[in-house]
């Protein structure tokens, strides 16, 4: 991740210590209950830091051990190149989803954002 793609004023550490911002990110990723999401922006704003540019920076680099399937596009679209396991995850969840049209291109669902959004709400004890 380069200094260029963090907030402004958050440095990352050594080479190999994952970049103070990106833990932030993913701390909050994992508060986030099954069945429930949060967009890249929300993250962000949860944070006071950021935007949903960094929030998906870090997503994609380092987000492989957290459920990654509940940060999402505010749209509800699933993540391209990943919509089946994501899929799979929020009916595995019970996530609610909108069913797509005939015409919707690939028929995939999108996420109820409605529904699903997750405000930070009565789970998040933890966060300062």
């Amino acid at each position: 991740m380069s200094e260029e793609s963090l907030p402004d004023g958050v440095r990352s550490g050594p080479p190999d210590a994952l970049p103070e911002y990106a833990e932030r990110v993913l701390e909050v990723t994992e508060l986030i209950p099954p069945g429930r999401v949060m967009t890249y922006g929300d993250v962000a704003e949860w944070l006071e830091e950021g935007g949903p540019r960094q929030v998906g920076r870090v997503m994609s680099l380092y987000g492989v051990g957290v459920p990654w399937w509940r940060v999402v596009r505010a749209d509800g679209a699933l993540l391209p190149g990943h919509e089946l396991e994501a899929l799979g995850r929020y009916r595995e969840e019970g996530t609610p989803l909108r069913e797509a049209g005939r015409a919707a291109e690939g028929h995939l669902p999108r996420i109820d954002m409605r529904r699903a959004r997750w405000d930070g709400g009565e789970h998040a004890q933890g966060h300062t």
